[in-house]
């Protein structure tokens, strides 16, 4: 079972790199766990592996699956959903379930990519049913907020886990969006900790660009190579007592020149310096 102390190499931070690739590089540099994009999936059975094979694969390096991420498209038009003019539209819930029974995993994440307003009594109806098909999958869900999103902030994300009341409906925090929308450490601390579910960490400059959405996809920075508060953040989420696993997420276009085995490796050596200035005694 992953918790606290469990760092994830999370597949944004490999974003050009294969599956396979993605697990050998994530057991190099010691990492126990990864997260996975159907993109990825769909892209390892396209190369001529089979389910088996990629099950097999992860067992073999000692990885499992923590977070399948994100469904973009869970929320009903009416209620917030949006249009989505990206490249992640065509995966629907039922692919994620395929991707779930083929090579486990501890949770479902998901996020409103695309509209900016939310009726949050709808989406906590959205929310709580796919808590319940979630469920017969073994799988906890959680809700990511987004800054430019009508679920903003981690308040906002706890409101509609609430309203949900599902008990495998819990919160995913990211430092990035975290550190770029209204949140605050006083709103972390407020969050219970049952209610985290996931937590991913990279960097930014304090300064925000004019894009957000060009700096969080290709600009984000390593652990520590920025001036989001990193340690003061890990210790806001110990003190309430959340157990969530914590990933290294860096979308970063100068991460993506760097082999998979060095961008892990720099991840890993990032990620845990974090977690030992913030739990130093």
């Amino acid at each position: 079972m992953l918790g606290r102390d469990d760092l994830v190499l999370c597949s944004g931070s490999l974003l050009l790199v294969g599956l396979v690739d993605m697990i050998e590089a994530a057991s190099a540099s010691g990492f126990p766990a990864i997260t996975v994009w159907p993109n990825d999936y769909r892209g390892a059975l396209a190369e001529g592996h089979t389910p088996a094979d990629l099950c097999q694969r992860l067992a073999d390096h000692g990885i499992v699956v923590a977070d399948l991420d994100p469904l973009l498209t869970w929320l009903p038009p009416e209620v917030g959903g949006g249009v989505d003019p990206g490249p992640y539209a065509d995966a629907v819930e039922a692919d994620f379930y395929e991707m779930a029974e083929a090579l486990g995993a501890r949770s479902l994440n998901l996020a409103q990519g695309f509209g900016d307003t939310i009726d949050l009594d709808g989406a906590a109806e959205a929310f709580a049913g796919v808590c319940d098909r979630a469920r017969e999958h073994g799988l906890n869900v959680t809700i990511e907020f987004l800054p430019w999103s009508g679920i903003p902030d981690v308040a906002t994300a706890l409101e509609l886990v609430e309203r949900a009341g599902r008990a495998n409906g819990q919160i995913l925090v990211d430092a990035w969006h975290w550190f770029r929308g209204p949140s605050d450490l006083a709103q972390l601390r407020a969050v219970p900790g049952d209610k985290i579910g996931s937590v991913q960490i990279s960097d930014a400059p304090n300064a925000a660009p004019p894009d957000l959405i060009t700096e969080t996809m290709q600009a984000r920075r390593l652990p520590g190579d920025g001036d989001i508060p990193l340690v003061e953040f890990v210790r806001a989420l110990d003190a309430t007592g959340a157990n969530a696993p914590i990933g290294v997420e860096v979308f970063s276009a100068e991460l993506q020149k760097l082999s998979p085995e060095e961008a892990a490796r720099r991840c890993a050596t990032a990620g845990r310096s974090v977690l030992s200035a913030a739990r130093q005694a």
